[in-house]
């Protein structure tokens, strides 16, 4: 139980807005069963969901079952590792527990994002990497007048961003928008699930018992659906922060990137040291040092895999390196293939586009 919960105030102040749902809406057999069609969505020739779905009316039946009487445990972990395209740790939880997973947040996801910032691109609806890139090049010609004076860019990355979200800190952010006892409950049953500190057996994470080693109750596996919607209600209050207390124009968040723009550089330097104190000591969260800088637009900006100068972008030469190792050889119509096709449409790319389809016709 999580006892003296940790106020958090505010991050900018605002006016908090309460989540009307209750716990019987999140939980009902019918939530259930249209979370199911979502969660099934590419995953019906999985083994395990096969295995569910061979008897889903009855393992649907005992999850709510436990979700009623309260008796509800989140299971274990199974961790793999992937190159996206620097190694990541995934953690995949039973599909059961998945089903839980859409469930909540078929329920909580329209509510947190009416809260969110409008410059806020990572998972949501209607946003992502593109809408974020466009957006990034609009600041600049509004600062910059039309690329008639300089614009400064202060460009940062959260350092291990997933893994750092400090629980009790979450927890207390949660408590201040969901009042039902049993919605949090659950949700501090889900977040408790998984610490980046705990161990591994046999390829399955457990969370053990704090007695069996010091457990810094932190981070949020990579493989959760909540957790996409968790990580931006805890970075909400640092996106509130800046807008509302420093009162930055022009800012814009995908997941652990933000940047800034202004006309003065003392401006974003001043922007910097405020936001490096509020997220060490509001969030517990730390910038990477080496991803971390102020420069012109003009001089070409690293953000979101392409690199942006003032009337062009081009794809970073570590992307653009990956990406024709991945597609040599594979045929045009590889989904793959077709997928960093339509990355390239983004930018100036028309020469790399020649060369993945030279390759394929090779």
């Amino acid at each position: 139980m999580l006892n003296n919960r940790q106020k958090i105030p505010a991050g900018g102040g605002r006016q908090r807005k309460i989540f009307a749902h209750t716990y019987d809406d999140i939980i009902s057999v019918e939530n259930l069963l249209e979370a199911w069609k979502e969660f099934l969505r590419g995953k019906k020739k999985k083994q395990d969901v096969q295995e569910f779905q061979a008897d889903l009316i009855h393992n649907i039946l005992l999850l709510h079952r436990d979700l009623v009487g309260l008796t509800y445990c989140h299971d274990g972990y199974h961790h793999f590792k992937i190159s996206d395209p620097k190694p990541r740790d995934i953690h995949k939880a039973s599909v059961r527990d998945r089903l839980l997973h859409h469930a909540l947040y078929q329920q909580l996801y329209p509510f947190f994002d009416r809260t969110f910032v409008a410059d806020s691109y990572s998972c949501r609806i209607g946003k992502g990497t593109h809408k974020a890139m466009n957006q990034f090049r609009h600041f600049a010609y509004q600062v910059s007048k039309n690329h008639t004076r300089t614009a400064w860019v202060l460009k940062c990355d959260i350092r291990k961003f997933f893994a750092s979200i400090d629980h009790q800190i979450l927890f207390a952010i949660l408590e201040r928008s969901i009042p039902e006892q049993n919605i949090f409950n659950l949700l501090r049953e889900v977040v408790s699930s998984f610490c980046s500190c705990c161990r591994i057996k046999n390829n399955i994470y457990h969370y053990s018992p704090v007695g069996e080693y010091k457990c810094m109750r932190k981070g949020l596996p990579l493989g959760n659906l909540t957790s996409q919607l968790l990580v931006n209600v805890y970075m909400n209050e640092f996106d509130q922060y800046v807008k509302h207390k420093l009162k930055v124009e022009y800012y814009a968040r995908y997941a652990d990137d933000f940047v800034l723009l202004s006309h003065n550089k003392q401006e974003l330097e001043q922007a910097l040291r405020k936001s490096l104190v509020f997220l060490q000591g509001r969030l517990k969260l730390e910038l990477h040092p080496d991803k971390v800088f102020i420069k012109t637009f003009a001089s070409g900006v690293d953000f979101l895999g392409w690199v942006h100068f003032a009337d062009h972008r081009v794809l970073r030469t570590s992307s653009k390196q990956r990406m024709l190792r991945r597609t040599h050889g594979l045929e045009e119509e590889s989904s793959i293939v077709q997928s960093y096709l339509g990355l390239l449409s983004h930018g100036n790319a028309e020469k790399l586009h020649q060369k993945v389809r030279s390759d394929y016709k090779l």
